[in-house]
């Protein structure tokens, strides 16, 4: 693991450094900088309630493990792909309350006071058969594939106030009124995959897109943040490769359209994000640039955006494991990029935090511990790894 433009002569060193220094002192309104963070945690379970009822005792070891990560880099703020949704967030919170606020391995404990629960399409009955198995119920036919409504979620845990008034989601945009949309099709028939019907309500976002506003002083950062489906599962229509394409390009449209008529949020406001405002690209986008079965283009686009920057965040662990892809075919990508590690079909960069251009990089990393580091089974929280980026508040 490693800092971004920085060395450090040991592992070691380097995590004294984060263990005992933040990017934002617990008692500073408005700080200079900020540590940013995203981390697929994998907390689901296989009923609905099952996580809530795993983390109430406050020794669950998977989010044991999570939460020492966390303690561990310390982010500011921090969006946590796949963890479930309920319409009071108490599953986040009691993460928060039980595991990020309580110190673990002698680390000192993080609070999140603010805490943001994303609603998601996963596990939510589309009455359709959208993976088209002949029925239509079924984890594959609800709008995001999922056991039980809200597997999978997200949630965004900040150190400051969340504008929750001005939370944007966009659950229900439907995939056709994206401009150009992919929309899958057969290439043995040339039949699209879909019937008309059923491209007509068909939704964009596997689980949702979010905006969610966090004030820090008298400035704004909004947090767009995302879990796109995997680009896998499906069959030569590749409707799943589609959809990741097309949830991964919204954030383009978003950031660079701000009048969008067709961007009309879950609030009934239509638009992108308003010019010049602070904000970052977040999550599991289930993409890589050179490995791996999505369509690159959308992410290659991504961070090509001239509004945001892609401060390439690295790590030892990830350089020592090597990449590798599809039981030992040689990855193009540089493994010290890498954020997910998935056995035999190799290691991928598919985590990422983007920030605006309006941010200063100080620094950044990936938490890959090598497998000689006294923290590496921290590992088994995942098979993502947590990336994180430190930003400096430019003057206004």
């Amino acid at each position: 693991m490693i800092i971004h433009h920085r060395h450090f002569a040991t592992v070691a060193a380097f995590i004294a450094v984060i263990m005992f220094t933040s990017s934002a002192g617990a008692d500073d309104a408005t700080p200079k900088s900020l540590r940013l963070a995203t981390f697929n945690a994998s907390l689901y379970g296989k009923k609905a309630g099952q996580i809530f009822e795993r983390l109430a005792d406050g020794k669950d070891l998977q989010a044991t493990r999570v939460a020492t990560i966390v303690q561990t880099i310390r982010p500011d703020i921090l969006v946590i792909n796949e963890i479930d949704y309920d319409a009071d967030a108490a599953t986040a919170k009691r993460l928060a309350e039980a595991y990020f606020a309580v110190g673990q391995a002698g680390l000192e404990p993080i609070e999140y006071p603010y805490v943001y629960s994303a609603p998601s399409n996963t596990g939510i009955d589309s009455t359709r058969d959208l993976d088209g198995d002949g029925k239509s119920s079924g984890p594959g036919d609800a709008w995001g594939f999922g056991i039980y409504p809200g597997q999978y979620s997200m949630a965004v845990f900040s150190r400051f106030p969340i504008e929750s008034a001005n939370v944007r989601t966009f659950q229900k945009l439907r995939w056709k009124d994206l401009p150009d949309a992919l929309r899958p099709t057969d290439p043995n028939t040339g039949e699209s995959f879909y019937d008309d019907a059923t491209w007509d309500v068909i939704r964009l976002s596997s689980k949702n897109h979010i905006d969610v506003p966090v004030r820090i002083g008298n400035r704004v950062i909004h947090v767009l943040a995302s879990h796109p489906t995997p680009p896998v599962f499906d069959g030569p229509e590749d409707r799943n490769g589609c959809r990741n394409h097309d949830e991964i390009r919204f954030w383009n449209e978003y950031t660079q359209n701000p009048t969008a008529t067709f961007l009309v949020d879950d609030q009934d406001r239509s638009g992108g994000l308003t010019e010049g405002e602070l904000f970052f690209v977040a999550g599991d986008l289930n993409s890589d640039a050179a490995d791996g079965d999505s369509r690159s283009e959308a992410i290659k686009a991504l961070l090509a955006n001239p509004l945001l920057t892609d401060p390439k965040p690295q790590s030892v662990g990830g350089r020592e494991a090597g990449g590798g892809y599809l039981g030992g075919a040689k990855a193009k990508g540089d493994p010290r990029l890498d954020t997910a590690s998935f056995g035999r079909s190799g290691n991928m960069r598919i985590d990422y935090v983007l920030p605006s251009r309006g941010f200063a990089i100080q620094q950044s990393g990936v938490f890959w511990p090598t497998k000689k580091a006294p923290n590496r089974k921290l590992l088994n929280a995942s098979d993502h790894r947590m990336v994180w980026v430190d930003v400096e508040l430019q003057n206004e």
